[in-house]
């Protein structure tokens, strides 16, 4: 299993450094295909940017993605002591329990931090990882800790926004923005190196693992893309050969 360019191809190049064994179990391809980016992007983002300790809360905004089920667990597994997830869907913030969520929030409520800051006694949470932005960065940061960290994964609700710089300061929160696109190939490397330190044992035990939405052959990849704008799916969509 790899990360890299060319997935859509029926061949493509990985380098050596973001490929993996599969573990010696029972998983399939397919299962396979749906974990190395969720792992790495979020292992990187939550561990390594975020800082997590054990004992520390976390909200992971945009829970229902697949890189967000695969942070609120990897969270678990790393010691967090309340996971919160955010989805704007009431179906999947149900489910998102099965993923380690304590408390699923629904962000078009206005009212969203005040049930953060309720479910921390008033502290808000250590570390936020955000996958959403624009819409919802005001409003992150008022439920964040005093000294508390935002890692800006994605922008799934813009790229430009408000933001309240009296706010970032007066919480003095560490914003870090990250993105694979500016790194190297050893620093690639070295993300999937501490990836596999940290978590390799439970994907083995079968403890990290993503849901599959639908799975489409290869010549249906126009239909599967459609399928993701649609965006009512819940968990990965494979393309196999």
């Amino acid at each position: 299993m790899c990360s890299g360019n060319g997935g859509y191809a029926e061949y493509a190049v990985a380098d050596w450094g973001r490929t993996t064994p599969l573990p010696d179990s029972n998983m399939g391809w397919a299962q396979a295909a749906t974990l190395p980016v969720a792992l790495q992007t979020m292992h990187d983002a939550v561990m390594t940017n975020g800082a997590l300790k054990p004992g520390q809360t976390i909200l992971i905004q945009g829970a229902s993605s697949g890189v967000g089920l695969m942070g609120m667990q990897i969270a678990k597994a790393m010691g967090a002591s309340q996971v919160f997830g955010s989805s704007t869907n009431a179906g999947r913030r149900a489910r998102l329990a099965e993923f380690g969520c304590d408390l699923a929030i629904d962000t078009s409520d206005p009212a969203w931090p005040e049930q953060i800051l309720a479910a921390t006694e008033g502290r808000g949470v250590d570390i936020i990882i955000d996958q959403v932005s624009a819409g919802v960065a005001n409003a992150n940061m008022r439920a964040c800790a005093i000294l508390g960290r935002i890692v800006n994964v994605g922008r799934l609700g813009g790229s430009k926004g408000e933001f309240d710089f009296d706010l970032h300061a007066l919480r003095r929160i560490a914003y870090v923005g990250v993105t694979f696109r500016t790194r190297s190939v050893a620093e690639v490397r070295e993300i999937n190196r501490r990836m596999r330190a940290d978590l390799w044992p439970a994907v083995e035990a079968g403890k990290l693992a993503l849901p599959i939405d639908r799975i489409f052959p290869l010549t249906e990849a126009v239909e599967a893309l459609a399928h993701m704008r649609n965006n009512q799916h819940f968990g990965k969509i494979v393309l196999a050969d």
